[in-house]
């Protein structure tokens, strides 16, 4: 079994998990103690005004929310309204950088654990507003916007935080966005907008939430385009190099497909071994099926003489009250031309 599948089972509901889990409470509290005075203390100086308009996104629990596909929306939100987008990240794992510029065409994509330095390459590169993707604890940089990203799939699992649960910070740090936006992958929407319901009771944010789906399936190299009934009825290895595999292989099986995963760590480096194992998938007849972050590393490695995997297109569908998300990036943009 993977680390992945490991760490997603002991962050689970089960009665075991609770139980093996139960060692690392401790240093839940200790961390949980520790993000709560860095979150109070004063910031001195005050936060850093980047040069441009400036839109973070990020999450209070660690990855598999949909802040990187949401990040990309926005972006592509701007480009559409005649504003180029700079899209800021840490820099960590090489494959995010590759999916953004997949995703937005028209972006400018900068990896720089110095946001400061990133937003001025930006800038230079002809960028007219800032997403910073991964950015909610970013507490020394100021942002215009403050969007934080809630799963409705990590807020049913373990409640505490790292490493006894996925969360980084825990409801009171909502405090800090202006918006909140609930996603959902193999959730319901009535549990998504559960969720948002008990959130708009007690905080002061505007709320939305939004549908990741999987909207078509891409030949990895040929980019040829399938719907996503190509794989109902039929058997899948998914292979996910992603923070929660196990949402990705729930997405695949709402389809109809039947399902082994092939779960890697986050930012997975995919090995010889992994491809072969990942060939021989696809000439046995299965059909191989990959996220997008996957897919860039996938690309330049993959045989031409094998049947080429599929990549899973991921959209954001915008549900209860999605025209908040619209008018706030919209406020942005027009203060911006002021």
């Amino acid at each position: 079994m993977s680390w992945a599948r490991v760490v997603h089972w002991l962050w689970g509901r089960s009665v075991t998990a609770r139980v093996a889990r139960l060692p690392l409470v401790p240093l839940a509290g200790a961390y949980w103690a520790v993000m709560k005075v860095r979150a109070a203390r004063p910031r001195s100086p005050a936060p850093t005004r980047l040069p441009l308009p400036t839109i973070a996104v990020g999450n209070l629990s660690v990855g598999g929310t949909g802040k990187t596909p949401l990040a990309a929306w926005i972006a592509d939100y701007c480009a559409a309204r005649g504003r180029i987008p700079g899209i800021l990240m840490r820099g960590y794992g090489s494959d995010e950088p590759l999916v953004h510029r997949r995703l937005v065409p028209r972006a400018v994509v900068v990896a720089n654990p110095d946001r400061v330095a990133g937003a001025g390459a930006a800038q230079s590169q002809g960028a007219q507003v800032l997403i910073l993707d991964d950015a909610y604890q970013l507490l020394g940089v100021a942002r215009d916007l403050n969007v934080v990203v809630i799963s409705a799939e990590s807020a049913a699992g373990s409640p505490w935080p790292l490493p006894a649960g996925p969360w980084r910070e825990r409801w009171d740090a909502l405090g800090r966005a202006d918006l909140i936006v609930v996603t959902r992958k193999t959730a319901t929407a009535a549990v998504a907008g559960a969720l948002a319901d008990r959130l708009r009771r007690n905080e002061h944010a505007a709320l939305c939430t939004a549908f990741l789906s999987i909207s078509h399936l891409e030949g990895l190299q040929s980019g040829t385009r399938h719907t996503i009934e190509a794989i109902t009825g039929r058997r899948v290895v998914a292979a996910a190099g992603i923070a929660d595999p196990e949402a990705f292989a729930g997405q695949l099986r709402g389809a109809g497909a039947t399902v082994q995963l092939v779960a890697y760590q986050d930012h997975h480096a995919y090995r010889p071994a992994d491809l072969d194992r990942l060939v021989r998938a696809a000439a046995g007849g299965d059909y191989v099926v990959v996220t997008e972050k996957d897919a860039v590393k996938l690309r330049e490695q993959w045989p031409g003489s094998a049947p080429e995997p599929l990549v899973a297109a991921l959209a954001v569908r915008l549900e209860w009250n999605g025209r908040a998300l619209e008018q706030a990036v919209d406020a942005v943009l027009r203060a911006s031309s002021h």
